[in-house]
């Protein structure tokens, strides 16, 4: 018997989710993500620690680009296997690949552009990490699995998909391995989502594991209550109302834009905000929200009454659902408040650089942040900056002097609190939880908590780590 894993992403930061489960020569990835930060993103263009060729399938916890967003890459190099996920996720990830196949040929030619402009000689030509066109190469892998459906990836290794309650179609992954009389069943939560979250189900409790791959975004803290996020969001929109500036929000297209189109909805209909025009400035956000609208077997029982009284989040007055450059190009040419959502979240691509650039030196805007904003990201760099100081969009400084707002509560993670309840579902000690999709500092932090709180043997992994599963 030979059971191991090798941690090829997420570890010890929150991006490039990539796990390798290896059982006597069967090999599994679990997740495929694209790395954020920017002072890793050259692991994008790495080797990725094994053979494409010689894996046997690939396992996708959920549609985000940070753990789909490396498989244009695996399918370029040579894997020719199955990429098995739920339905919404395979809707989903499709969207996503294929926006990011066109920003990569975007930002490709963008820095050529620059890189002429400024008379720098390239030693190399500069190329995208994939095309859309190698996006939609890998569309007919996947192989759409519905939730709690049993099947097997070969013999002695059967899988599951079971509710993770992130985003839409988000799993957590049940493996279980078997060889003569030994068993052992490892859970990989990817994104733990949080309960009561608007639109979508709770993440879905487990009795028994041997070994658990559990995230640690939030591990060093714990959300404040949901009314407290409405309340923060009325005041953000309020404050910019009055003071005659656009509010801008960077915000993922899956997931975190409905959600605030769920909050703006709600707080519009008790009257607590004015009716202020919002742009949804994402093609891909326009998309996933139609993916929403296809699965309303995957909505909460509060989202469900909203439906079924004709009043959904999706369609309310004053918002627009904006497809071309030249329509978003025209919001800028709009006189008093408009809200703008638009990707990405972290600000490392999409029309928000754009937005960014026409209102960040505006004292009367708002630069509204609704989610978690990695390390090293343009968007981590905005929200720690001080006023005047400078940062770089789309190769050049701009002086932030726009006020700055972060929304806590958005997060579709569950926190340490949250993490550890959902832990306590257990009837006995897993043999080990491995802590991933955390930064450093806030896995570590979560390590001891969970040890404090549960005598667990619980660790960080690193970088590339392999460890047995014996």
């Amino acid at each position: 018997m030979n059971f191991t894993l090798k941690f090829l992403g997420a570890v010890q930061n929150v991006t490039g989710s990539r796990h390798l489960l290896e059982c006597d020569g069967f090999k599994v990835l679990v997740d495929c993500g694209l790395f954020q930060e920017r002072e890793l993103q050259s692991r994008n263009w790495e080797d990725f620690g094994f053979v494409p060729a010689e894996l046997n399938a690939v396992l996708l916890t959920h549609a985000h680009l940070d753990h789909c967003g490396l498989i244009p890459k695996l399918v370029k190099e040579g894997f020719a296997g199955k990429i098995y996920c739920t339905p919404a996720t395979a809707e989903i990830a499709k969207i996503v690949l294929l926006d990011s196949g066109k920003l990569q040929e975007e930002d490709a030619e963008f820095k050529r552009k620059r890189h002429k402009k400024e008379g720098r000689e390239d030693s190399r030509p500069i190329e995208p990490l994939y095309t859309m066109e190698e996006a939609e190469k890998c569309f007919s892998a996947f192989s759409p699995v519905n939730f709690g459906d049993v099947f097997s990836l070969g013999e002695g290794v059967k899988v599951s998909f079971h509710t993770a309650g992130h985003i839409l179609g988000a799993s957590i992954i049940k493996v279980v391995l078997q060889r003569a009389d030994c068993i052992r069943t490892v859970l990989f939560t990817g994104d733990l989502g949080r309960i009561n979250k608007p639109i979508i189900g709770d993440p879905e409790v487990f009795g028994q594991a041997d070994y658990i791959l559990m995230e640690s975004t939030y591990g060093d803290r714990e959300h404040g209550d949901p009314e407290d996020t409405k309340q923060q969001l009325a005041a953000a929109v309020n404050a910019a109302w009055k003071a005659g500036g656009n509010i801008i929000v960077p915000s993922f297209s899956v997931e975190r834009s409905q959600e605030v189109l769920y909050y703006l909805n709600e707080l519009l209909g008790e009257d607590r905000i004015p009716h202020v025009m919002t742009f949804l400035d994402s093609p891909m956000a326009v998309k996933v929200t139609e993916v929403f609208e296809k699965h309303p077997e995957l909505y909460d029982e509060r989202m469900r009454v909203l439906m079924s009284r004709n009043n959904s989040p999706f369609s309310f007055k004053g918002l627009v659902k904006v497809q071309s450059t030249q329509e978003s190009k025209a919001i800028n040419h709009i006189k008093g408040t408009v809200m703008v959502i638009a990707g990405s979240g972290m600000c490392t691509g999409g029309r928000i650089k754009h937005h960014l650039v026409n209102n960040i030196t505006r004292p009367e805007c708002t630069i509204l942040f609704v989610g978690y904003q990695a390390g090293g990201t343009l968007g981590r760099q905005i929200l720690d900056s001080t006023p005047g100081q400078e940062v770089r969009i789309l190769g050049q400084l701009y002086p932030v002097k726009a006020k700055i707002v972060r929304v806590h509560g958005f997060s579709g993670h569950a926190d340490r609190k949250e993490l550890l309840e959902w832990g306590k579902n257990l009837k006995q000690p897993p043999r080990k939880i491995f802590l991933v999709h955390g930064e450093k500092e806030s896995a570590k932090n979560f390590c001891q908590y969970l040890i404090d709180n549960t005598g667990w043997n619980v660790m960080v992994p690193e970088y590339r780590q392999t460890v047995s599963l014996d």
